[in-house]
């Protein structure tokens, strides 16, 4: 059944002899059809017989559409092309992000002479603000640009920031040339140079942290996760965005550092400014296929809604049944989504959904006053956020040991021994970092995934895998504090920085657990409005992590430190005593994990209607094929 200019067809031959279709070709036809016909949310596929032809066009079952806003065709539109260019844009950006970030506290120690601690906690604030403007991409993107025109913007103010930093470096920092290495120091920097260059990596931040939560939702949306080929492409997606992001760093992390490490700082920013233009290009080149999602608007007026809702029938006593609450008629939700369906959680949210007698006052010809009287799927928007709340807190004390891979790793490995006939950069150290990542993602998919899946054909859920991720965590920070105790016992300077391998290498697996878990879950769990928003609050628990972890390192050097105290993070490392800090924070995340399983224990995942059948079809067939 189709409608063609607003008359009804019961066949697709019903058509074809009531309209004169263009016989130049079967595409040709097809566009042509595409532009005409209206098809509901539940069209999949329509036949088509053009001059003795039969051709099927086929559409996503998801709701997304293309470029021009009709209904997504599965041949001409997303998969696994489109998933592949944004594969190759995610590493390309990152390898021009790690190029700046990963030798970033060496730059402000070597070339704007800034304290070890200072350059710590400035490092740490930066790459924090980094991830808290990925909440601002994120609500940009879900409410009103749209995911595609999110990622253009951001990449565009993010090559801006690498050319204006490079341009800085070049022809205001960097004096003399050449300085910045080991042994020439710089002349002191300019106020109007340092002023450009906290302009140009801040600017790099907003760049690259709007960007990255909406880029790995929309690397999602190009995948029907409604089709039964195409949902595991989309769960499996996560997993290769995250091992693009880490290879794309690799370069930057071996290649990039080196130079850079060498007093090479120029050439190193203009090879990341080069690599995010060709990821910007790359992305473009992409549009005609890409899948989009339209915005939903707004959601903080539809929070607020329910809210006041609640409030306004605090007295009232919501039904104990669910199916007694107010919910539209059909299949989709006030904004065009799928129906959420009822939980028992926060029971109270359940009054703004509850009818009244003084509701019928507020009807308007279609639908009551939302502020007033909301439907279920609009309450349980609420309740999911506020389920994914507590874990959320969880994850940032992960990112307060995660963090210190980028400043007090590097400041660590540069007290090592190095080698003699080849210089091997501290911050290099991170690409035993990266190898584990891909180790252990390839681990995952093809072997655990496949040995868990026989006893829960979901394998091991989020939820589990995040707290590995934790656990890996604490042992990582022990790795390095009993590293730093046997330097400091020893001759500091005649420890080889390999012994910092297992420390990396098992910060690089508990990335696998937590990061990409995160990025599941929370893409899983958010309301199909506040997608982008899920994805961002990922990057949100780096950002706080970050934040938590320069106070921390402020309050651990004022308590330790000071009446001739060098503290445990001194300014000359080998006087002060890091063990102590990595034991304290392995303490910390150890604590974390107690709570977090005990939140992990009591979360009930949302369920939207359908998916539980789907879900129910997808376990008998594994049964019956097992």
């Amino acid at each position: 059944m189709a409608s063609l200019n607003g008359r009804t067809f019961e066949t697709t031959q019903d058509i074809c002899r009531k309209w004169r279709a263009p016989t130049k070709s079967n595409l040709n036809f097809m566009r042509y059809l595409r532009g005409s016909l209206i098809f509901s949310r539940n069209t999949t596929s329509v036949e088509i017989e053009n001059e003795g032809n039969i051709m099927e066009v086929e559409y996503t079952k998801d709701g997304s559409v293309d470029r021009s806003g009709r209904s997504a065709t599965k041949r001409y539109t997303g998969g696994l092309v489109s998933g592949i260019l944004i594969l190759f844009n995610q590493g390309l950006a990152t390898l021009a992000f790690f190029g700046v970030g990963v030798n970033l506290v060496l730059f402000l120690t070597r070339v704007l002479q800034q304290s070890n601690a200072e350059a710590a906690n400035n490092v740490s604030k930066w790459t924090g603000t980094v991830y808290l403007f990925s909440l601002v991409g994120a609500f940009l993107s879900d409410s009103y640009w749209g995911r595609y025109k999110t990622c253009t913007i951001f990449q565009i103010i993010f090559v801006a920031g690498l050319v204006l930093l490079s341009l800085t470096s070049s022809m205001l920092l960097i004096t003399p040339a050449g300085c910045g290495d080991h042994f020439t120091p710089c002349r002191t920097p300019s106020t109007l140079g340092e002023a450009l260059f906290y302009l140009s990596i801040y600017l790099i931040a907003l760049g690259n942290g709007g960007y990255q939560p909406t880029i790995a939702t929309f690397g999602a949306d190009q995948f029907d996760g409604e089709d039964s080929r195409e949902r595991h492409s989309k769960k499996a997606f996560f997993s290769y965005f995250y091992l693009a992001l880490n290879l794309g760093s690799l370069f930057s992390n071996t290649i990039l550092v080196y130079f850079e490490d060498m007093g090479m700082w120029n050439m190193g920013f203009w090879v990341s400014s080069s690599s995010a233009l060709l990821a910007l290009v790359l992305f473009l080149a992409g549009t005609k296929r890409y899948r989009h999602f339209k915005p939903s608007g707004n959601p903080l007026p539809r929070v607020a809604q329910v809210l006041v809702a609640a409030v306004r029938k605090w007295e009232v006593a919501a039904p104990t049944n669910g199916e007694d609450l107010y919910e539209l008629d059909g299949k989709e939700s006030i904004i065009g989504s799928k129906k959420i369906l009822h939980s028992d959680q926060y029971r109270f949210l359940d009054k703004a959904a509850t009818i009244t007698e003084a509701d019928g006052h507020f009807h308007s010809a279609k639908h009551p006053d939302p502020w007033h009287l909301c439907t279920v799927t609009q309450v349980e928007e609420v309740k999911s956020v506020l389920r994914l709340l507590p874990i959320w807190l969880c994850t940032i004390m992960y990112s307060v040991a995660f963090t210190q891979m980028a400043s007090l790793f590097v400041e660590q490995g540069d007290k090592m021994s190095t080698g003699t006939h080849f210089r091997i950069p501290a911050a290099s150290m991170s690409a035993f970092d990266i190898i584990s990542v891909a180790f252990h993602i390839l681990l995952y998919r093809r072997v655990l995934t496949p040995l868990f899946s026989r006893e829960n054909y979901r394998g091991l859920s989020e939820l589990v895998r995040m707290g590995i991720g934790l656990a890996l965590a604490a042992l990582a920070m022990i790795a390095a504090g009993l590293v730093e105790w046997c330097r400091l016992t020893r001759v500091p300077q005649s420890t080889s920085i390999f012994w910092q391998v297992p420390q990396y290498c098992i910060v690089g697996a508990s990335e696998v657990f937590m990061y990409v878990g995160q990025l599941e879950f929370f893409s899983r769990q958010a309301p199909a409005g506040l997608k982008s928003f899920g994805s961002a609050l990922c990057m949100a628990s780096i950002s706080f992590g970050n934040y938590m972890s320069s106070i921390l390192v402020a309050v651990v050097a004022k308590i330790t430190g000071g009446r001739n105290r060098p503290g445990w993070i001194a300014e000359e490392l080998d006087d002060g005593r890091l063990d102590r800090f990595f034991f304290l924070v392995a303490a910390m995340v150890t604590a974390d994990l107690v709570l977090y399983v005990v939140l992990a224990r009591r979360y009930k995942y949302m369920e939207v209607e359908e998916e539980r059948e789907e879900d129910e079809e997808e376990m008998l067939g594994r049964v019956r094929a097992s």
